[in-house]
């Protein structure tokens, strides 16, 4: 893919990710606000390894890549999943910076989040890790890094949020489980 068709896409794709983000991109306190520099870091690494995508198929950089972006996908299906059923999100929850799935009214603790407080965000991280893989470099690295700093402090700002809407509730959840990495991290 030429580098104008690239940068095209960037800028569109960027536009959608601005409207979805325009709430919190006005309060730098919010979780949305650096989730957004996050995305915008995963967008520029997958077109900077666009063209790489399908190369060298087996060998161990792409075998890595593909367990990574197959772990990444199974993550945010299953974690928008139990969001959406036993989160009980309603579009009534007086939080403005919120989107979606984000309004959710139950503590989920079950499936992926009974070993992770995050695996919404963990699928990025693997999608970012799992795209870097495709063509290893050092932008390639310099932008996985930086896709992993802005998640972790997404992760940490809205488990703040977390705290002020379910409190103690949350906290004692907070100690149990780890952030992106079962019993890791």
């Amino acid at each position: 893919m030429s580098f104008s068709a690239k940068i095209i896409i960037f800028l569109m794709v960027s536009m959608g990710l601005t409207w979805v983000s325009l709430r919190s991109l006005r309060d730098f306190r919010s979780h949305g606000f650096y989730r957004f520099f996050a995305w915008e870091a995963v967008l520029i690494l997958i077109l900077l390894n666009l063209n790489e995508w399908f190369l060298e198929p087996y060998s161990p950089h792409q075998i890595v890549s593909w367990i990574l972006l197959i772990c990444c996908l199974f993550l945010v299906i299953h974690g928008m999943y139990l969001l959406r059923v036993a989160g009980k999100p309603d579009g009534d929850r007086r939080d403005p910076v919120l989107v979606g799935l984000e309004k959710t009214t139950e503590l989920v603790m079950i499936g992926a989040y009974r070993y992770i407080r995050h695996p919404l965000y963990s699928s990025l991280l693997l999608l970012a890790w799992g795209v870097f893989f495709k063509n290893p470099s050092y932008a390639g690295g310099f932008l996985a890094l930086l896709a992993t700093f802005f998640l972790t402090v997404t992760a940490k700002i809205e488990e703040s949020e977390n705290i002020g809407f379910f409190g103690d509730a949350y906290r004692r959840y907070m100690k149990r489980n780890k952030m992106f990495i079962p019993f890791i991290f």
